[in-house]
């Protein structure tokens, strides 16, 4: 079975403004435009009138009845208005106000009052403005004197004026036109830095003047002078008035307290390690002494150095006439050097070169051949005194050795050069190197380590003199150190 759609082929009967709609085995016409206000479009497809009244949705207030017209709809009033209404454009009653509408409802001399529905009548009476009163028979105003109605200035002056007043205002304050009182005058704020020289503060009425710290007030009450605090003494040394204020100084040896300012303190100048003693500091108030120790030093000129006391210059010492006095750092020694076997003491020119050097020449017996080929044909005893410690960043030289070969080989004592030897342990605290000095060779014995005292310690070096590496002959040099405890 084949369909046939009308629709399509123009077989149906929709009228002009209508669309053809298929449905199955038929069709239905519709409307191409809805329909206008007021009305809706049936099922049937006609555009049919929208009762607004029945459905609610006008717009008509209380008083007024809803009546339904074609597309629309209209609003009546239900009722008149009563005495007093008149019924405005959309039929509410409001209020008629007979005072304007009617010309004059009331007697004269009275004054017509609008009333809700109705008005009133009220018989005239005179009205005072601010700052009069009613006569006492009604009939007039006249003037209130304010000034004699309590007292509305206090004790301030008052003027009554026409319908007000004016307070006559004492010195330092003003009238306020609005609010009638006397208000005080700020004359800090009215005339700044004009009338105190520091700080001013205003009063009820007046102001007053002030001054900051370390000035007082003139005798006019405004300018500030100065004050002069050393008066009152409030350092406990010295005190140096300035302008405004005070300084506090120390004397020498004091300084000012970080507490206060104004006290001098003790400096400890032990403690701060400004005193320079060599030894010992012992600090007393405002200054310090130094001190050295108990024996064998002095106190220098300059009162902070300890100066080595030469008890054998001094002839303070307890050695015996057998013995040489040597003077040590600190203290002395009583010395009494002794030759070897085979060796016998050179005489020495004075007393002093024998307390420091002792010669000793190998002097043999008949036939004895070991001491004849014993090549050490010289030994000296020699002593120093050297200070504890001694800072050895760079060697130091100690001892000088002197010898007879010049530096330019000559054919002295058939030698033609020197070689110098450190022997025993010592070698690890000093050395020995050669130099020439004026045309001869020299050795210079040097401290390389540091050594703490107090000790003695013997220092044996070889003078070795050769000549085609044959030595010819041997000096040997017995140096007797002396450490002291201190260093100085």
């Amino acid at each position: 079975r084949i369909e046939i759609i009308q629709c399509l082929t123009n077989s149906h009967n929709c009228i002009f403004g209508q669309v053809c709609i298929n449905t199955e085995g038929s069709f239905r016409c519709q409307r191409e435009t809805s329909c206008g206000t007021g009305y809706e479009l049936t099922d049937d497809n006609i555009c049919r009138d929208i009762d607004e009244c029945d459905l609610g949705t006008h717009n008509c207030g209380p008083d007024f009845i809803c009546i339904n017209t074609e597309g629309s709809f209209r609003c009546r009033p239900k009722d008149k208005c009563g005495d007093g209404y008149i019924q405005d454009a959309i039929g509410s009653c409001i209020d008629i106000n007979e005072c304007v509408v009617h010309h004059n409802p009331c007697l004269p001399g009275q004054t017509c009052i609008n009333t809700v529905g109705s008005y009133t009548c009220r018989s005239n009476t005179i009205t005072c403005g601010r700052g009069y009163h009613l006569t006492e028979d009604g009939s007039r105003c006249e003037d209130v004197d304010e000034c004699r109605r309590g007292n509305v200035c206090g004790v301030h002056g008052c003027v009554n004026l026409l319908g007000s007043y004016r307070c006559e205002c004492k010195a330092g304050f003003n009238f306020n036109s609005i609010t009638k009182l006397c208000e005080d005058i700020n004359e800090c704020m009215h005339y700044p830095g004009r009338l105190c020289a520091h700080k001013c503060e205003n009063m009820e009425g007046s102001y007053k003047c002030s001054c900051t710290s370390g000035f007082k007030l003139g005798y006019d009450g405004r300018s500030c002078e100065d004050v002069n605090e050393c008066e009152a003494k409030p350092c406990s040394q010295e005190c140096a008035n300035v302008y405004g204020s005070y300084q506090c100084y120390c004397r020498r040896g004091y300084q000012l307290s970080d507490i206060d300012g104004n006290t001098c303190e003790d400096i400890d100048e032990c403690a701060t390690g400004g005193h320079g003693c060599s030894y010992h500091c012992f600090n007393t108030p405002g200054s310090f002494n130094c001190t050295c120790p108990p024996s064998g030093y002095t106190l220098a000129n300059d009162w902070q150095t300890c100066q080595d006391i030469d008890e054998c210059a001094a002839g303070t010492h307890t050695c015996s006439v057998s013995q040489s006095c040597f003077n040590v750092l600190g203290g002395y020694r009583c010395l009494a050097f002794e030759c070897p076997p085979n060796f016998r003491q050179a005489a020495t020119g004075s007393r002093a070169d024998a307390s420091a050097t002792v010669r000793c020449i190998k002097s043999c017996q008949p036939h004895d051949v070991n001491c004849a080929h014993n090549p050490v044909n010289l030994v000296t005893h020699t002593a120093i005194s050297l200070p504890t410690f001694r800072d050895c960043t760079e060697p130091e030289e100690v001892v000088l050795l002197r010898t007879t070969v010049p530096a330019d080989p000559a054919p002295l004592l058939n030698a033609t050069d020197v070689f110098f030897v450190i022997l025993g342990t010592n070698s690890q605290i000093f050395d020995v190197v050669r130099r020439s000095d004026d045309g001869m060779i020299m050795g210079v014995v040097r401290q390389v380590k540091p050594i703490y005292g107090p000790t003695d310690l013997v220092l044996e070096v070889s003078m070795n003199y050769v000549k085609s590496g044959i030595i010819l002959q041997r000096n040997v040099i017995m140096v007797h150190v002396f450490i002291s405890e201190f260093s100085f």
